[in-house]
């Protein structure tokens, strides 16, 4: 007898841990896997990042945190989103959480009502889908491809509104393909939802500082979107972060004292010692940055190189994160040594099998003709990884 709740059976496993896990499980059956399938920066957290949390420690910051964050961390971040972003958020307008994993989901718990439909850009971050029907929303997907850099237009999202409409998600730069929007581009978004007023729009910017474009936009900066838009940002990506945990929103202030009102019963305040040091990571200038954002730049300029020389592979050149999404369906209904590839999940495990690469299907954003490769690694091994994909492609 099953007795696990319909909720749970009703879960899809994130695709991107589940490519890792395996990878890992190969790994430690002797097999040389090059991993291109999470999404974590391969560098060390900064050192003045982690002087500030023993400085925390030092000076016992080991009880509970406010559920919504430290008020020195919600000021720190009211002055890195004015500072980078043109947003005039006050700490009423700040909740901090585990993750910003934590924070979209509170915000799918908060504002949406079984039925209400989310619009959603495909591809898509894989758990987007996941915590929107967990939450009793309809994902709505909109889909985009590489010949319009994986970016949805006005006109589309106007085609997708119904009176069901409640939100629409997004990432930018885009996990998981690196595109970024301009302000133009946003304006003619924001043109549309001014028909609109009842839409929310739920901006994930985890990326923003990892961006090659030479420009930022935050949707919520565009005249009429900033009482209408729920900005999600963290330290996890730009700051090499990813098991500190900590991500927050920006947020009409009704908003955020629902987020604040949910947290405050699942988990309460995030890690004392994380926030602590993450005052000093949203206090720095970005270019503290600069030498993580070049050497990923150089890495997307190998990859994307090395791709467009293997046949078939179909690519844009991403602007920002540290992901490339090549189109792989022309490799569909082939057989390659004796594997017939039907879609891009077939393709994925493929290149697992035969050239010891791990990626992550498209299936999982909402793509089915891409794969996704995560160029967080040394450009040897991307070097490497390219050699063995256009080899068991050839």
């Amino acid at each position: 007898m099953n007795s696990l709740s319909d909720r749970i059976n009703n879960l899809s496993t994130s695709q991107t841990l589940a490519m890792a896990a395996l990878a890992r499980e190969l790994k430690a059956q002797g097999k040389d896997i090059i991993s291109l399938s999470l999404g974590e920066p391969d560098f060390n957290t900064p050192d003045f990042i982690k002087e500030a949390a023993k400085k925390a420690i030092d000076e016992n910051y080991s009880t509970y945190s406010p559920v919504d964050g430290y008020a020195e961390l919600k000021e720190a971040i009211c002055r890195k989103f004015k500072r980078d972003n043109n947003l005039d958020y006050k700490p009423a307008n700040i909740v901090v959480s585990t993750g910003a994993k934590q924070s979209l989901y509170n915000i799918a718990q908060c504002m949406l009502n079984d039925g209400d439909e989310v619009i959603l850009p495909a591809p898509y971050w894989v758990s987007y889908y996941e915590i929107i029907k967990m939450s009793g929303g309809i994902p709505v997907e909109v889909p985009t491809s590489v010949e319009s850099d994986f970016k949805i237009t006005a006109e589309q999202l106007e085609k997708a509104i119904t009176p069901k409409t409640k939100m629409i998600w997004y990432s930018s730069p885009c996990n998981p393909s690196g595109s970024v929007y301009s302000r133009e581009e946003f304006t003619a978004i924001a043109k549309v939802l001014e028909k609109y007023p009842n839409i929310y729009v739920v901006a994930d910017e985890i990326y923003e500082h990892i961006n090659f474009s030479g420009t930022f936009c935050s949707i919520a900066s565009v005249p009429g979107m900033f009482e209408r838009t729920i900005t999600v940002n963290g330290v996890a990506k730009a700051f090499a972060m990813t098991g500190w945990r900590i991500g927050y929103i920006g947020a009409p202030e009704f908003i955020a004292k629902a987020c604040t009102k949910m947290q405050g019963q699942v988990t309460s305040g995030a890690n004392s010692i994380a926030q602590r040091a993450t005052i000093a990571a949203v206090d720095a200038d970005p270019k503290v940055l600069n030498y993580m954002v070049e050497a990923f730049h150089k890495r997307r300029d190998l990859v994307v190189g090395l791709i467009k020389e293997i046949p078939g592979l179909k690519i844009n050149v991403p602007e920002g994160a540290f992901y490339v999404f090549p189109d792989v369906s022309s490799f569909f209904g082939k057989t390659l040594r004796g594997t017939l590839i039907k879609d891009a999940t077939d393709f994925s495990m493929y290149l697992l099998a035969e050239a010891n690469v791990a990626t992550v299907t498209g299936d999982a954003f909402g793509n089915p003709d891409c794969i996704r490769f995560s160029y967080a690694t040394s450009e040897e091994l991307l070097t490497e990884a390219m050699r063995r994909i256009k080899e068991v492609l050839a």
